[in-house]
């Protein structure tokens, strides 16, 4: 990939499958071990098994609550791969934007994990993903297919095999060199789930309890810490997903934070999720929350995703007080993200050669539903100022 743009990576996800379409397909998987492999094998020690055994929980004395719903091995991960490929017809319709970030379930395959392990073969997910594509009439396409899925993996691993310090800010030749906050107390408020926005909250609380969260649930977390609300530092961010996610993998966790915080590859910065309103769009009843923030569980569902509007009777009624029993929100979001946008506004102003590195002229597909929750903020403006006008 390298050789064939010029010795250096393909910074823009377009240009990366240009060079994909000039290399063909990759090499076709190792094929599975038969028993006539393990003839020359010599049968194992006694009493190895016992030495040597994969401990349970309770040898590591890991309480039952911390245990998480992600089953690792190769057997597992199998059994979900099977799982999902016998629904042909989801995966050529499956569209990554059109899954639910804040769904009950997994809406997306829940495979990242396996692949980040090395508990499934990458190379045998998208030659499955290519019989089946070959069977449908019609399939969907990179960057939204399942098959895109993996092909952004590949993207951050190339990009990040000739990218000076790119799992840093500083020395990083495509990163926007930003002057952040440095705010301990605000980090630690976000990390631990109490920034007071219940729906962030709720994600960040999956994130500790499974270890796995939906792509655009990480996708409004970072945006929060970063260039919507906080202003601290993608590379904090990244440390905790770093330490917490199962599918951690460097590569991609750096890129990702890079493209959330709009310090490369993403452009259309004035995007920023609103932690009330997105989340509320997908799950109106406020289900998720419910279960990750159970001091929530009795509000009712008009209050769920902003509690602190609910009069004081109400909350007693829904056994929480704001500010007591579950904290206020820390930051005015309005006003944090009006600021905070700005200032990104301002420093692709003052760096913009850097902005343009990883600059794609297409718009981004996987920030649909963001753009349309965007364009729909805009249109509330624009009406709030005619009101004002004509008063």
């Amino acid at each position: 990939i390298l050789e064939l743009n010029g010795g250096t990576p393909p910074l823009t996800y377009k240009r990366f499958l240009r060079i994909l379409s000039l290399l063909g397909d990759p090499e076709l998987p190792v094929r599975n071990p038969t028993a006539e492999d393990f003839q020359r094998c010599s049968p194992p020690e006694l009493g190895l098994a016992e030495c040597y055994g994969v401990p349970l929980p309770t040898d590591l004395k890991i309480p039952p609550e911390s245990i998480s719903p992600w089953r690792g091995g190769e057997s597992e991960g199998l059994q979900r791969l099977e799982q999902h490929l016998a629904d042909q017809g989801w995966v050529a319709s499956f569209s990554k934007p059109k899954t639910v970030p804040n769904s009950l379930l997994p809406s997306t395959t829940g495979l990242s994990p396996y692949f980040s392990m090395g508990c499934l073969s990458v190379r045998s997910f998208f030659y499955r993903l290519s019989n089946i594509y070959a069977q449908a009439k019609h399939h969907s396409l990179p960057p939204v297919s399942l098959q895109g899925q993996l092909l952004w993996r590949e993207f951050f691993y190339t990009v990040a095999s000739a990218t000076p310090n790119f799992t840093k800010m500083a020395g990083n030749p495509i990163c926007l060199q930003i002057r952040w906050y440095e705010d301990a107390e605000r980090l630690h408020k976000w990390k631990t789930a109490q920034t007071g926005f219940p729906w962030i909250d709720a994600i960040m609380t999956q994130l500790r309890q499974e270890g796995w969260i939906h792509h655009l649930a990480r996708h409004a977390a970072a945006c929060f810490l970063t260039r919507g609300d906080l202003w601290i530092s993608w590379e904090e961010g990244m440390k905790v997903f770093e330490e917490l996610l199962l599918d951690a993998d460097y590569s991609i966790n750096a890129g990702n934070w890079m493209w959330l915080s709009a310090s490369a590859f993403f452009h259309h910065y004035t995007r920023i999720f609103c932690p009330v309103r997105f989340g509320r769009r997908t799950d109106p009843e406020g289900q998720y929350i419910r279960k990750y923030l159970p001091i929530l569980k009795n509000f009712p569902s008009k209050y769920i995703y902003e509690p602190w509007t609910a009069s004081e009777e109400e909350q007693k009624q829904a056994g929480c007080i704001i500010g007591r029993d579950y904290p206020f929100p820390m930051v005015d979001h309005k006003e944090a993200s009006d600021h905070n946008l700005q200032l990104m506004k301002q420093v692709r102003e003052e760096q913009h050669r850097t902005a343009q590195l990883t600059r794609d002229d297409a718009d981004d597909p996987m920030e649909m539903k963001l753009k349309r929750d965007h364009s729909e903020e805009n249109l509330t403006k624009t009406k709030a100022a005619r009101m004002t006008e004509q008063t």
